[in-house]
């Protein structure tokens, strides 16, 4: 599908801490990075700002955001104002209110068209079984079966053009990806992790994501650029 001198890939960045580092590590492997996320009613919308910031200082060839309503289903404290984003609360083996139905399934299926109209072999995305919040579509067995799911519901896959998923960082620790991400030189303090961070992009301190992120650059020896407002 692409020739070795100019492979292309689409990196799904949501202006959060792992898909900074997997942007990264796509231009670490010689990939010309076509970045995408999405507007799709998150509360925590400066994420946004940091996905143009994070896909500009890291080389992307192109930077797009679609605009994708979850608010009209809701289910997820991400999407439904009514629903508050828990806060200093115990891990448990139960997935979360903060996770959004079907959200990465939605992403992919996009990336995977704008792959092909690119004429690009390759989807990157930051899922992680590891330090995570639980969420179902953040498994190696969601993963394989999209890719899988990929290769037999397009043009391409049908006419032998190999469509692969990436998630390097599927089995690595918090720790492990900040310290990956700091020796390919990601400027951590560009990206916003927290669930409600504010217009600034200022954290929590206090969500799920927060508390990964901030036990991620402990456990790594590397200073925690994060901003916080309380």
């Amino acid at each position: 599908m692409n020739s070795p001198d100019n492979r292309k890939a689409v990196v799904l960045v949501s202006g959060g801490l792992d898909s900074a580092t997997v942007l990264a590590i796509a231009r670490e492997r010689g990939y010309c990075c076509y970045t995408l996320s999405f507007d799709y009613g998150q509360r925590h919308r400066a994420e946004l700002v940091a996905s143009g910031r994070v896909s500009q200082a890291l080389g992307a060839v192109e930077h797009k955001t679609l605009a994708i309503d979850l608010r009209a289903i809701g289910g997820s404290a991400l999407t439904d104002d009514d629903i508050a984003v828990p806060e200093d609360a115990s891990p448990d083996q139960s997935i979360p209110i903060t996770y959004v139905p079907a959200r990465n399934t939605v992403f992919l299926s996009i990336a995977l068209g704008w792959a092909e109209v690119l004429h690009a072999g390759d989807i990157f995305i930051g899922v992680n079984a590891v330090d995570y919040s639980g969420y179902p579509d953040c498994r190696p067995a969601f993963i394989n079966a999209f890719e899988r799911m990929a290769n037999l519901a397009t043009r391409a896959g049908v006419e032998g053009d190999v469509l692969r998923i990436h998630a390097p960082l599927m089995d690595m620790s918090k720790a492990d990806i900040i310290r990956r991400g700091s020796a390919l030189g990601v400027d951590y303090s560009m990206t916003v992790s927290c669930y409600q961070a504010d217009a600034a992009g200022r954290a929590c301190g206090h969500c799920d994501s927060c508390r990964l992120r901030r036990q991620g650059f402990l456990a790594a020896g590397v200073e925690d650029p994060t901003k916080y407002y309380r």
